[in-house]
């Protein structure tokens, strides 16, 4: 399973999708991988940039920022995405996720 995080610092979830300049990447596969970082050019004033975010990881399974548009919404599920809510430090809401997608699993 392959996850992305909306960082500002690559230690915190801490953006809205639509300002996440940057999305760090991590595969799941029993165990927690950093892959990558990829930086995605946001404009300051503008609104509905989402898009711009889930096209960056079009190949991921899972997209976790602090919050989200109905719009951003949709066009995630067309790209086959999950979008999730959460907020703090990267390695705990990566672990809050896996662990509940462990948990559903059972």
């Amino acid at each position: 399973m392959r996850l992305a995080v909306v960082s500002s610092d690559g230690e915190n979830v801490d953006l809205h999708l639509g300002r996440g300049k940057s999305v760090f990447i991590y595969d799941y596969d029993d165990e927690l991988a950093f892959v990558e970082r990829r930086d995605i050019e946001i404009a300051d004033d503008a609104k509905h940039q989402g898009g711009k975010v889930i096209k960056t990881c079009s190949d991921c399974d899972v997209l976790i920022a602090v919050q989200y548009g109905f719009k951003s919404k949709i066009k995630a599920e067309d790209a086959g995405i999950k979008l999730v809510m959460d907020e703090g430090p990267v390695d705990e809401v990566l672990k809050r996720y896996i662990d509940h997608v462990e948990f559903m699993r059972k």
